[in-house]
């Protein structure tokens, strides 16, 4: 069997911060005990927002994102389909990840009554590549209820629908119907929690600020002082060593620097260790549709939990009722998940047998983590595999080890 490499993939990228502050001259308006140093700055901070620091922003933000804006797909036409496709896609996905896609589904499903018809398959090879598949599935039961009824036009209704909280139906009703529909991400709560010295967690700021946006609307352009914000915080006002010379908000932030919003510890990652079999047979590969668990709707190959090393593969196989087969290319590998980290070695496994007459030898088994039985396995040509099935990128590796 040949030597093994490591190869590691993430579905969405790590968000990096700092507390360290890149201005370091303290803000007016901290108490001179903070700026002597005595006590952490932060704790410094005013914990309330003046609400009336927020209605600067419009006249501030708006001139600054008509000359700063970037130019995106989505930002050309405010269609409430087309905006709500790219608000979806958009969460916790990359804009260099999205464009390409975005572009490509709305050719395939250009309005809601495509996306309501399309088959399941047509929807995830689709989305292949964006991860989080929950958000496709959740997007067509939506779609369904929108061809039935039309499309909501509030952020309230908006949020009836799957999928859709009060971020992305807050984004929808300002952006498509010219609402004062606040949508507050986390670009959001980090630009506005710098400008207020607000030092109250996250998620209490999310929801306060949700709550303060709405009355500082202006009568016009609401759906592009949403999209300033956002564009503030990806662009200028980062997690780590913000760009504050830049920052149409400098003169008022009472921060100019990294060090809120406060920091929380991330959870630690649940580690999973599995085997995966890439069975090949004359010309063809073995896969299964996943059912239940992660990348549910996607198409993988044989997975378990039971990390089989080299030594056991052979009994493995052999107690699962495969007689004649041969061992080809192998590779251990780990992908990264937001919650979970898969670390998996694959093994590529010749036959000409029937593989999903197999069975489970005893002491293996199916869970809803995605563990595939050998009945699930379809043959597949490669060429099929690539250009028709969503292969997501946990699996989408393997394929290379098959050519």
């Amino acid at each position: 069997m040949q030597a093994m490499k490591q190869k590691t993939t993430k579905t969405a990228p790590e968000t990096l911060l700092s507390s360290a502050r890149t201005d370091k001259t303290p803000p007016e308006d901290l108490p001179s005990s903070a700026q002597n140093g005595s006590g952490a700055i932060q704790s410094a901070f005013r914990a309330v927002p003046a609400k009336k620091d927020l209605t600067i922003l419009p006249a501030l933000l708006l001139p600054w994102y008509g000359k700063n804006r970037r130019v995106l797909p989505w930002r050309e036409n405010t269609d409430p389909y087309r905006v709500w496709i790219s608000e979806i896609m958009l969460q916790q996905t990359r804009v260099e990840a999205v464009k390409e896609k975005y572009l490509q589904f709305l050719t395939a499903l250009p309005n809601v009554f495509a996306l309501a018809d399309c088959s399941e398959d047509t929807l995830m090879k689709l989305w292949e590549g964006l991860g989080y598949y929950s958000r496709a599935r959740n997007l067509q039961k939506a779609a369904r209820m929108i061809a039935q009824n039309g499309f909501p036009e509030t952020a309230e209704e908006l949020k009836k629908l799957p999928g859709i909280g009060d971020y992305t139906a807050g984004a929808i009703a300002s952006i498509a119907f010219e609402q004062a529909a606040p949508a507050v991400d986390g670009n959001v709560v980090r630009v506005l929690s710098r400008v207020l010295a607000d030092t109250r967690d996250a998620a209490t700021l999310k929801t306060a600020f949700q709550q303060e946006l709405a009355p500082v609307y202006p009568p016009k352009k609401r759906g592009d002082f949403t999209q300033s914000l956002m564009e503030l915080g990806a662009t200028v006002c980062l997690p780590s060593s913000p760009l504050c010379g830049r920052c149409p908000l400098q003169k008022i932030c009472k921060t100019r620097g990294d060090a809120l919003p406060a920091k929380r510890e991330k959870p630690q990652k649940r580690q999973i260790k599995a085997a995966v079999l890439l069975f090949r047979s004359g010309g063809g590969i073995w896969l299964c549709k996943r059912i239940n668990g992660l990348l549910k709707g996607t198409y993988g190959f044989f997975f378990t939990q039971n990390p089989l090393q080299k030594d056991q593969l052979s009994d493995f196989l052999s107690r699962a009722g495969l007689q004649n087969f041969s061992f080809g290319k192998s590779e251990k590998h780990r992908h990264v998940f937001s919650h979970v980290e898969w670390d998996m070695t694959a093994y590529v496994v010749d036959t000409e047998e029937n593989v999903s007459a197999l069975s489970l030898p005893d002491g293996y088994f199916v869970d809803n983590e995605g563990a595939t039985d050998f009945s699930a396995l379809r043959l597949f040509s490669v060429q099929e595999a690539v250009s028709s099935l969503s292969v997501p990128s946990a699996f989408r590796w393997c394929l290379d080890l098959l050519l």
